[in-house]
């Protein structure tokens, strides 16, 4: 009677060991948020920014893994950085109460709250996203995820691009609306390295 539940566990245990979730801290380097909303409805700017840092976990087994990035705001870029004989360069605009308000609120944070796996790779992550000091919903989609070692160094790494978007003004960002637009779409790029 025990002998069949001991093959199983003999069998099982292995399996249990490979399925424990693995951490990864996000490369600063490799890894920055652009962002995108259209302007007067005639072109759509562009920007990124410069200072990201996170962690996520992953369980291939199980099929399981979360997120958490955090970005600094003050480092957005949009090109405009050189403001000549303007009163304010776009990005110092960028920085003040009308948009991102970096003084009182000197991060973005993305969590997630559930993973959903395409087949043996995250194909879409659903979380919360806060600025400004408000949480909303946001979900993004996965566009490519691998793991390797890294070709130089060797090191274990995972990293992948996503894509989701938001309404600015769901955050109280309503400056300049409806000639700047209210959709934001956001890209994600994320390299990381097992730690």
């Amino acid at each position: 009677m025990f002998r069949p539940a001991i093959a199983l566990l003999a069998v099982t245990l292995p399996l249990g060991a490979l399925a424990a979730p693995e951490t990864y801290a996000i490369d600063p380097i490799h890894s920055y948020p652009h962002w995108e909303v259209n302007h007067f409805g005639v072109s759509n700017w562009r920007g990124r920014f410069e200072k990201t840092a996170g962690k996520f976990t992953l369980d291939r087994v199980a099929k399981t893994a979360s997120v958490e990035i955090t970005v600094q705001t003050a480092s957005v870029s949009s090109g405009d950085s050189d403001k000549g004989s303007r009163a304010r360069s776009l990005d110092e605009h960028l920085r003040t109460p009308d948009f991102f308000n970096v003084a009182e609120y000197p991060t973005m944070v993305y969590k997630s709250t559930n993973v959903i796996f395409n087949g043996d790779y995250p194909g879409s992550i659903e979380g919360n996203l806060t600025l400004l000091g408000v949480t909303k919903p946001m979900v993004l989609r996965v566009e490519n995820w691998k793991c390797q070692p890294h070709p130089f160094n060797k090191k274990e790494m995972c990293g992948g691009n996503a894509s989701g978007s938001f309404k600015r003004s769901d955050f109280g960002m309503k400056f300049a609306l409806p000639a700047v637009g209210d959709e934001i779409k956001l890209w994600i790029q994320i390299e990381a390295y097992k730690t």
